[in-house]
């Protein structure tokens, strides 16, 4: 049983409008069972779809987000005013043709643009849930995905796709639901998350607890609001996204508005200027405590964990002789040569864990000094090898050119 909550309008798949999110309610008749063992009666989800569901139900393309990210992936965002986050790969045309592909992205649990999370009200109490939330994992967030692509109606994804925290739910989706993904696209990201990001996430989680405006968590009832602290961790986080060389090309050592430094605290240089600026516009559309719950649950992805510590084992139902149903899911990983924050080294890691099973799998690694951030960029060799990639397995399924 699903239901729409008060004041949300539920629209059925097909040819939705590029309108506010809708917001379903699911795991009414089942409690959703978290990794912590924590249940939920009912959570909401919000989500929007682009394109048409073909009458065979196969052309359905799930889009994951990474940390910040959100379900505005090829529209203007209601908040920001600014285009889809992946305005560049989804849509008519573009690598994942709307034209072709029936996409599907939800806003994560944990996170704050409409699914259940800390910021939105808990219904049993009226109040937001704030640290009272349960923390939550990858896992959960891919579960909460599959019972929204089956109140969908869609029985097997033709492709899933994410770069960053949405690649770590790609990998997720393959190993836990191998038989409902025909392939799958991890992109700049990792099987684990470092100690190295972990120690980074740490920073910004203490810089935003530690600004008293946060208040224990529950600032939202207290009517204030951790702003400094989440800007700091956002510009902690930003330069963690970007390359030194991009940094430099950039803004190098050039000074902002003004021809001598001013022997004080402002912002001397242009690249101080625009961590501001990112942090100022980043506490605008986010909310602190979902920071800290999405980073956690970063830190605790480890896919081979369940598995005896070893990744090939996680991967075993993914191959030809682990699949229960069907044909064994098909891999693209992709990484850039200027990422640090995920190195090409763990796409590899994935990559040879996936041969060790004899999983169909292909790798990438596009030559860029634009860093992490450069999924999210214009890089025309990436966008070919995901056109490539979604459009030659199209073909393999026999899907058609267009729906419609």
């Amino acid at each position: 049983m699903t239901a729409a909550l008060p004041d949300t309008k539920v629209l059925s798949p097909g040819n939705p409008p590029l309108s506010p999110a809708r917001i379903v309610v699911l795991g009414q008749d089942t409690p959703f069972r978290l990794d912590s063992g924590v249940e939920l009666g009912g959570f909401r989800i919000a989500y929007q779809t682009y394109g048409t569901l073909n009458a065979d139900r196969t052309n359905a393309v799930l889009v994951c987000h990474a940390l910040t990210g959100d379900h505005y992936v090829a529209e203007k965002h209601p908040v920001t005013g600014k285009p889809g986050w992946w305005n560049l790969m989804v849509g008519p045309g573009k690598p994942i043709d709307t034209d072709r592909y029936f996409v599907i992205c939800s806003n994560v649990i944990g996170s704050c643009m409409g699914s259940e999370g800390p910021k939105e009200l808990n219904l049993v109490t009226g109040k937001p849930w704030a640290l009272d939330f349960p923390v939550i994992t990858i896992a959960d967030m891919v579960r909460a995905q599959r019972l929204l692509v089956e109140y969908l109606g869609v029985d097997q994804l033709f492709c899933v796709i994410g770069g960053s925290m949405g690649g770590m739910q790609v990998l997720q989706w393959a190993v836990s639901y191998p038989d409902k993904v025909y392939c799958c696209l991890p992109i700049a990201t990792a099987a684990r998350h470092s100690a190295q990001n972990i120690a980074f996430h740490e920073v910004g989680r203490q810089a935003i607890m530690a600004d008293p405006e946060w208040c224990g968590g529950d600032y939202l009832n207290k009517g204030t609001k951790p702003t400094k602290g989440l800007s700091v961790a956002r510009m902690a986080a930003h330069i963690t996204y970007l390359s030194e060389a991009a940094l430099h090309r950039k803004f190098g050592r050039n000074l902002q508005d003004r021809k001598a430094v001013t022997f004080g605290f402002d912002a001397d240089f242009q690249v101080e200027s625009y961590l501001r600026h990112q942090g100022i516009s980043f506490v605008e559309r986010f909310d602190a405590n979902s920071y800290l719950y999405i980073t956690r649950a970063m830190d605790y992805f480890d896919l081979a964990a369940d598995h005896g510590g070893v990744l090939a084992n996680a991967f075993q139902v993914t191959g030809p002789d682990g699949k229960r149903t069907g044909t064994p899911v098909r891999f693209c990983l992709v990484s850039f040569s200027s990422d640090w924050l995920f190195p090409t080294s763990e796409s590899r890691a994935v990559v040879h864990a996936l041969n060790s099973v004899a999983a169909n799998v292909s790798f990438v690694e596009i030559t860029t000094d634009k860093g992490h951030d450069a999924f999210l960029l214009d890089e025309p060799e990436f966008y070919q090898v995901v056109r490539g990639f979604v459009d030659g397995n199209a073909e393999r399924r026999g899907l058609a050119a267009r729906v419609g």
